[in-house]
């Protein structure tokens, strides 16, 4: 009696065990098919066209002119803010009052020195992060005074390189290799990563942020100078 316990436990301790490793590898396998999909979204999602007939803005600034996709599917109401301020107007005659060479140029503020504006409900509403919109060069994000502050204000990443010793931080802390190519040949703050909303990307229009970057500015980082945002239209995009 005493052996055939012994080994109907050390058959189920053998079945256990083979579970268990089915279990790893088949959770193993969806992890893999899982990064494998994340990666072939990061090689095409971020920086593709907008779709035909799909909304876009349209910023025109005294400098010129700067298209952005903008990503419903990933920042619903951050697109849903910013789009419905555009259509009121709410952008209209508004300086992009802080702006960093090499790092971002910020506006949407109506009091023009980084302390007002506010959100379409009249409060601050909650962040939304995706690892499909991340702070590549030329990505809008909305500027926040700490988590779910968002308001009126948002911001377009203008860094052109990510040094090597942030993108050796990055990989220590589990970025994945295919993310961190793209920081290397793209630019960004990946600092900024879930931190802020990134709800858009410039597609056209780069050389003007850069030009708007390049501008004299104070010891606050306001540009000597007004660079205004003349308007904002929210259009389909028609290729």
């Amino acid at each position: 009696m005493k052996k055939i316990l012994l080994i109907i436990f050390i058959l189920s301790f053998i079945l256990i065990g083979c579970s268990q490793n089915q279990l790893e590898k088949e959770t193993s396998k969806e992890s893999n098919q899982q990064d494998k999909q994340l990666e072939e979204e990061y090689k095409t999602t971020q920086f593709d066209l907008p779709k035909e007939g799909e909304e876009i803005a349209i910023i025109t600034t005294n400098k010129g002119v700067i298209k952005i996709r903008l990503f419903k599917e990933y920042a619903p109401k951050a697109v849903e803010n910013f789009t419905t301020h555009a259509k009121n107007g709410y952008y209209d005659g508004l300086k992009f009052h802080r702006v960093i060479n090499d790092f971002m140029i910020q506006g949407g503020d109506p009091k023009g020195d980084g302390t007002g504006g506010e959100s379409i409900w009249k409060e601050p509403f909650e962040d939304e992060f995706s690892p499909y919109a991340l702070h590549f060069r030329g990505a809008i994000s909305m500027a926040n005074s700490g988590p779910n502050t968002n308001g009126s204000q948002f911001f377009i990443v203008q860094k052109k390189e990510v040094e090597e010793e942030i993108i050796e931080k990055l990989s220590s802390e589990g970025y994945s290799k295919e993310i961190l190519e793209i920081y290397k040949e793209k630019g960004g703050t990946p600092w900024l990563d879930n931190k802020h909303t990134v709800f858009g990307q410039v597609f056209e229009g780069m050389d003007v942020v850069d030009s708007i970057a390049e501008v004299e500015v104070d010891e606050n980082n306001a540009p000597k100078e007004d660079v205004i945002i003349e308007k904002i239209e929210i259009v389909p995009y028609k290729g």
